[in-house]
């Protein structure tokens, strides 16, 4: 009996009416206390996360590439030049997706070479799996994946891509000897057999463009880096472009080949491993494309119209007709009447749009002041003012000639450019003793 005394000692005690009701009273405000405190924690996770996300796309997909439109066209930021595990490369197809959305890009095509695999043994072969995976990978993202593939023979006509492509499968590479492990083309391939994966491009209306001409080819018989081969591949309307950039590295061959034969400029990474984050130092090479929209159609429009420009490090290569304009929606100049100790001048403040630094030369029938043959850095977003001295009328208008040395329209040849500038009244005021107008 002793022993159930102590056990009821612990046993909980019954209750009157209003003891219970106040315990449960106090039970309900805890529970309600946690369940809004539960939520206040996952509101302020999914606040800190979307603020995370927001950040993550300003500091990629804002920040580094910020270049013009062109009117009329959109640019068009894109790497139609790499390689995955289902080639000769190191990783996985998705992540080229995540990096070029990574780098703010707008298209990519993973391009594996057709007549090699170095896994044969671990991935099944499958010529469309990279850009099924890379499409996948991309998601909603507003990134295009483009199917594309290598052609890529030690011969004439060398390596060559090939986008657009509707089934990279049913491209014939007879002239080889063996594709996986080791690449071993037969000895005495016939020209019928290295043209047939050309023609199947062209059956499938696919844009073609020669990769990286250089003479380091395996071929040591032809020193000509444009041959016979490709001549015959221009003639029949397959080869429409041609890489003048790539891993960064100019070409200026390969630039002179595309004036010569008005071929498409591209720019690529031909990355086989992983492509690091772009930095301030330097980015990845992009082609850009000037296209109607964002679609597949227009962006294969574009290139057979040979609208295209390369850019890699700080340089910026294409044609006239597009570079003129791309450089004048990247900068707007105005021109500001002003007097400095009672000595009439111009004040040119010139606002860089862009993310790239542009390198210019000046001319003026002013002086251009505290700038040796006009030589001035534009920096990137930023506004940077000049001073035109010797100004005893304010003249209207105000022509003022452009060079932009890292902008290239020939292989030897800087955009050269005008603005015609109203000028406008300023402060009129005399400036304070040792204040200069010209602060860039």
């Amino acid at each position: 009996m002793k022993s159930l005394k102590i056990l009821s000692f612990f046993q909980p005690k019954p209750m009157n009416g209003s003891k219970y009701q106040a315990v449960n009273l106090i039970g309900n405000i805890i529970s309600l206390y946690r369940q809004w405190f539960t939520l206040f924690l996952w509101a302020c996770f999914l606040l800190l996360n979307s603020l995370s996300t927001l950040a993550q796309k300003d500091s990629t997909n804002n920040s580094f590439f910020k270049l013009p439109n062109l009117p009329g066209y959109l640019t068009l930021k894109g790497d139609f030049h790499m390689h995955t595990v289902l080639s000769d490369g190191y990783v996985w197809p998705a992540l080229r997706a995540q990096e070029a959305i990574r780098d703010g890009l707008d298209v990519i095509s993973v391009t594996e070479h057709v007549d090699f695999e170095r896994y044969p043994n671990d991935i099944k072969r499958d010529m469309n799996r990279s850009y099924e995976i890379a499409r996948k990978a991309a998601g909603t993202s507003g990134l295009l994946v483009i199917n594309g593939l290598e052609i890529s023979p030690r011969v004439p006509p060398y390596h060559c891509n090939a986008i657009f492509m509707q089934d990279g499968n049913k491209v014939p590479v007879k002239y080889m000897k063996q594709t996986t492990e080791s690449f071993k083309m037969k000895d005495n391939p016939t020209r019928a057999e290295l043209m047939a994966p050309f023609l199947e491009a062209k059956k499938q209306d696919a844009f073609v463009f020669y990769n990286h001409p250089n003479y380091s080819w395996w071929d040591k018989k032809s020193k000509e880096l444009f041959t016979d081969f490709h001549q015959e591949l221009l003639d029949k309307g397959i080869l429409k472009g041609v890489e003048v950039a790539n891993r960064g590295g100019y070409n200026v061959i390969a630039h002179k080949l595309a004036a010569k034969y008005n071929l498409a400029m591209f720019a690529n990474s031909d990355e086989h491993r992983g492509l690091p984050a772009s930095t301030k130092e330097t980015h990845r090479p992009v082609t850009l494309v000037f296209a109607q929209s964002k679609t597949p159609a227009a962006l294969k429009e574009a290139m057979n119209a040979r609208r295209t420009a390369v850019y890699f490090d700080d340089y910026v290569i294409g044609r006239a007709s597009e570079m003129e304009p791309f450089f004048k929606a990247a900068v707007t100049i105005t021109a500001v009447q002003e007097n400095r100790k009672g000595e009439p001048i111009i004040v040119l403040n010139i606002k860089n749009n862009s993310t790239i630094p542009f390198q210019v030369k000046l001319k003026s029938d002013y002086n251009l002041e505290k700038h040796p043959l006009g030589a001035v850095t534009l920096k990137p977003e930023a506004v940077t003012k000049v001073t035109l001295g010797a100004v005893w009328e304010y003249p209207a208008p105000l022509l003022v000639k452009c060079t932009v040395d890292n902008i290239l329209v020939a292989p030897e040849e800087p955009l050269q450019t005008e603005f015609k500038l109203t000028t406008v009244p300023g402060n009129k005021k005399t400036n304070s003793p040792g204040q200069d107008a010209d602060t860039d």
